[in-house]
């Protein structure tokens, strides 16, 4: 049975009111549901039963994928930045004048880089995010690469548990 979508894991598999538990399923790659245990999946249902009902088939899962501590850390850093921005008090810069280039104040020089040039790059302008878009995405492509080939099979990979 085909889920769409990246499959994070299955939450349940409810079969006419009866929950399997989870060693008799598992996730290929592809979102491929596959029933462990010579057991087949039911060929039809009746659509207006409510689940759990006789002649149901329930999948509840979570679509996604899994994320390391640094893209949780480069994520709450960006929304982080955009609240404050967001905020009215415009605290973190986002209203600030782009214009300038160079400060100077009482003695204190401040020069800032031009947004355009670090947006170009693909950059945001803030550490960790940066440090990590160059960690995932250390050539900067718009999508992975892929090679096709007819003759290649593809080998069956467990994804989920």
């Amino acid at each position: 049975m085909y889920l769409p979508g990246p499959v994070y894991d299955v939450v349940s598999v409810d079969i006419g009111g009866q929950v399997l538990a989870p060693e008799q399923y598992r996730v290929d790659a592809a979102g491929r549901l596959v029933r462990v245990g010579g057991g087949c999946w039911p060929d039809c249902q009746d659509m207006a039963a409510a689940s759990g009902e006789p002649d149901t088939f329930t999948v509840v899962y979570r679509v996604g994928l899994p994320v390391d501590q640094a893209a949780v850390a480069a994520v709450s850093e960006l929304t982080c930045h955009l609240l404050k921005g967001c905020g009215g008090s415009g605290s973190c810069g986002c209203k600030a004048n782009r214009n300038i280039v160079r400060y100077s104040r009482q003695g204190v020089d401040l020069e800032m880089p031009d947004p355009q040039i670090i947006y170009s790059q693909g950059r945001t302008g803030l550490s960790l995010v940066d440090l990590w878009l160059m960690t995932v995405n250390p050539h900067r492509l718009d999508s992975p690469s892929r090679v096709y080939s007819p003759d290649f099979r593809y080998p069956r990979v467990q994804q989920w548990p």
